[in-house]
């Protein structure tokens, strides 16, 4: 839509308002707060399901749930964390940012964009129903296979499995538009001078993870479709009885599933050096080769897959080059994590709430990614596949790595959205109540799991009671202070000190302004004017 529509459309008509200016809105920043907003309420529902699990585990035995339930809760609680809470949150940052910082008017689709965030709420009514009403004795609700839909399981689960399919379907066509939007975006509507490589790194960050959307959801929704057939209708694909492939499941859906997990992190790693360079007072380190780092991970990101199956059966050949090229993403990741420690190399630094949450989040999945590489190791994941190891790595990577990297983007940014200040000594108290509760509760997990304790398992030996009561004791903690991130972000939103346009004042009397004209991911130093 041009900028003469819009002034034509503003001049003549009268704006709705309510509910119907949030139902029919293709303000981007409209729709980025309704994604953003979306993300929270999810993420506290997935949270409180998994203190649920934590509960059971503060002790051998069986005390709050049978193991179906056990397993139901698992599985919705990761496919609402990485579905309905880690990507909505990502795709409200890039239809937030986005054109502001390509200079676009708006996203280059805006009734795409609209429709693309209202196909989310049905999508968390249908994978969250039937566990719902279960909870109420009503139906089985059984989605004990895990987030992963693993036949023969899931062919023979409960209405679980179908309503989890139609959404997983619902949350993947969300997602493909959202990616042609932003593809259409970034190719179409930079402003005159603004090449690809005089990007914000943001943009590039969500650029590939467009890429990667489209090449991937649609062989996760031709697999759950297959698997929808076998239940329904018949078919055999994932049935050896009738002549199917079990394993050949596992091949499509983790040939989305690993992309997934880049997916989640790299529009985080888009705007991480960009907090960086705001709080070290310092241009970036290293433009050009984090760009061509992120497209080095993004093509490795699909040729990886099997690496999450090593166990399950496949020739010595396919072990091998599935171990050696999951090792080799480790080379463009060392080269990212040394571009941002060399940029705050010996930078002015201060440690406002998002510097802290970014560098402790580079601490910590920098953990992820260490042990990553051990699981990459064949011989090796014999032992820990399918064991506590495994839930602490991916953690480290998904909650450390993704989440409190976009805890990191809120309070970054939060005064630009709300043109009000949050309150920083709370932002500092939620940062190291989250750092510290969240290594209490994983750290453990390494252990046990190295000492042999399965997942998706409600009972365990004894050897392993201490390391799960300090490990339930910190997801409570960590649980209870997420509480406080959304007492920081509504009392923002109603009112505050108010935000001046220049947010992020530097030490020593300078601050770092964007250049102008680009390269735009450049930083010139101004004196500030008290």
């Amino acid at each position: 839509m041009s900028t003469t529509t819009v002034a034509h459309h503003d001049e003549h008509h009268d704006h709705p308002t309510g509910i119907m200016r949030w139902l029919t809105t293709t303000n981007h920043k409209d729709i980025g707060t309704m994604y953003l907003t979306f993300s929270l309420v999810m993420f506290l529902v997935g949270g409180s399901m998994i203190l649920g699990i934590r509960a059971e585990l503060f002790k051998p035995g069986l005390q709050l749930m049978n193991p179906e339930f056990f397993n139901q809760l698992i599985g919705v609680h990761a496919l609402i964390m990485i579905f309905a809470a880690l990507m909505p949150a990502a795709t409200g940052f890039a239809n937030w940012m986005l054109p502001l910082q390509i200079g676009a008017p708006d996203m280059a689709l805006p009734r795409l964009n609209n429709w693309g965030f209202w196909i989310l709420p049905p999508s968390a009514i249908l994978l969250t129903l039937p566990f719902t009403l279960a909870l109420f004795g009503v139906g089985d609700g059984a989605l004990a296979t895990g987030w992963t839909f693993y036949p023969p399981l899931s062919v023979q689960g409960g209405i679980g499995v179908d309503f989890a399919i139609f959404a997983v379907h619902l949350l993947g066509i969300s997602s493909v538009l959202g990616s042609i939007n932003i593809i259409v975006t970034i190719y179409n509507m930079r402003a005159p001078g603004m090449t690809l490589m005089k990007m914000p790194m943001f943009a590039w960050g969500w650029l590939i993870t467009a890429f990667l959307l489209i090449a991937t959801i649609p062989v996760l929704a031709g697999a759950v479709t297959m698997l929808l057939t076998d239940r329904h209708f018949g078919t055999h694909f994932f049935d050896a009885a009738g002549g199917g492939d079990p394993i050949m499941f596992q091949h499509l859906f983790w040939f989305f599933g690993h992309p997934e997990v880049y997916i989640l992190l790299l529009p985080v790693w888009g705007f991480i050096p960009q907090i960086l360079q705001t709080f070290s007072r310092k241009p970036m380190y290293g433009y050009k080769a984090q760009v061509y780092s992120l497209w080095a991970i993004g093509a490795l990101a699909v040729v990886v897959w099997a690496h999450h199956f090593f166990t399950a059966g496949m020739p010595v050949p396919a072990l091998l080059y599935f171990m050696y090229s999951t090792m080799a993403i480790s080379l463009p990741l060392a080269v990212l994590f040394y571009c941002w420690i060399r940029t705050m190399w010996k930078g002015s630094m201060s440690f406002e709430t998002p510097m802290l949450f970014t560098v402790g989040w580079i601490i910590l999945f920098g953990i992820g990614g260490l042990t990553g590489l051990v699981l990459a190791d064949v011989a090796a994941d014999a032992q820990y596949h399918n064991s506590y190891f495994v839930v602490a790595h991916f953690h480290y990577t998904l909650f450390a790595g993704g989440i409190m990297g976009i805890m990191a983007g809120v309070y970054y940014w939060l005064p630009k959205m709300t043109g009000h200040m949050y309150n920083e000594k709370l932002g500092k108290l939620h940062f190291w109540l989250t750092a510290i509760s969240f290594n209490v509760t994983f750290i453990p997990q390494f252990f046990v799991g190295l000492a042999g304790m399965p997942r998706r398992i409600p009972d365990y030996a004894l050897q392993f009671a201490e390391f799960n009561m300090i490990s339930t004791v910190g997801a409570f903690v960590l649980g209870l202070s997420q509480l406080l991130f959304v007492y920081i972000i509504i009392s923002c939103v109603k009112g505050g000190q108010k935000a001046t346009d220049r947010v992020w004042e530097g030490a020593q009397g300078l601050e770092w302004t964007l250049s102008s004209p680009p390269p735009y991911h450049s930083f010139t130093e101004q004196p500030v004017v008290k």
